[in-house]
């Protein structure tokens, strides 16, 4: 499907094509992990939709790429050094920010860590380094700018998790165990602070082209091609189609839309068939109804 017929869809990112230009004017956005990858595309996408961007990270060297097209574009961009994983930092970003800014009105949990290693090998500091950074690092993020959005009058926040944080996946027990964390945080905010017109959503992407997520869970063509396999869409989504859901579901086209997880994964998280979809079969009978001539 092409994006709509838009005079100014041919100057944004793909991703933020088909919402109206402007819609999220003169809003604030905080972005974990905004850098690189999925980030990046929701990012630019928020951008190049009117809100002003914050990007955080431990490393803001990853900035650079999102900071020169800022400038290129006209975006409202700042940088920030951001370990999720440290509550005084967290507050401290929220603070500068809201007195900046007088309010921030969207918050993406996107910083993540993950790599596949068998549960038996799995260390002790790797399995703490995931976990603080998906799970803790993403309640840390909520507490801290919850409590401004709850001073001024909501926002939203979006949760980026993974299919298998309900279907679980060998390799993964560190990734999918915070996963599946945050998506129980995501219902129980949802509704907390749904009273203060604060709205909690999740994303849950399938694979999609990254070189992160590449380097890191389908190291080689066989892998890659033994996960496109269970796709029945038959391919890898984009970072763009990603973070298209993602701007949806932090603008007004989904005021009335909290609590929800949004998957996007081409139909790999459906069940698998018994039978190849299209082929014919004879089916087998059975014993009782052969002696039965």
């Amino acid at each position: 499907m092409d994006a709509p017929s838009d005079p100014l869809s041919n100057d944004r990112p793909p991703a933020a094509r088909w919402l109206p230009a402007g819609c999220l004017e003169g809003k604030t956005a905080v972005v974990t992990g905004g850098g690189t990858g999925l980030g990046l595309e929701i990012s630019r996408g928020l951008a190049a939709l009117g809100a002003r961007v914050a990007v955080a990270s431990r490393s803001t060297e990853h900035h650079a790429a999102f900071l020169d097209e800022a400038r290129e574009h006209g975006w409202a961009a700042s940088s920030h050094e951001l370990d999720v994983r440290e509550p005084v930092q967290i507050q401290a970003l929220a603070d500068e920010l809201r007195e900046q800014h007088c309010r921030v009105d969207m918050l993406v949990n996107n910083a993540a860590g993950n790599f596949v290693c068998p549960a038996e090998r799995l260390s002790v500091n790797a399995w703490r380094s995931v976990l603080g950074i998906v799970l803790d690092g993403t309640f840390y993020a909520s507490k801290s700018f919850g409590r401004g959005m709850i001073r001024d009058g909501g926002g939203s926040i979006l949760n980026v998790v993974a299919t298998y944080a309900w279907t679980g996946m060998p390799g993964v027990v560190h990734s999918a165990s915070a996963k599946a964390g945050v998506l129980a945080m995501t219902k129980t905010l949802a509704a907390e602070w749904a009273r203060h017109k604060i709205r909690v959503n999740a994303i849950a992407p399938g694979p999609f082209e990254s070189e992160g997520a590449g380097a890191n869970l389908w190291p080689d063509e066989a892998s890659r091609a033994k996960i496109e396999q269970g796709i029945p869409l038959g391919r890898f989504g984009t970072a763009e189609e990603m973070a298209a859901h993602c701007l949806w579901l932090l603008s007004p086209a989904s005021d009335y839309v909290t609590g929800e997880c949004v998957v996007v994964d081409g139909g790999g998280s459906l069940a698998q068939p018994f039978w190849d979809s299209g082929t014919r079969f004879s089916r087998r009978r059975a014993a009782s109804e052969e002696g039965a001539e």
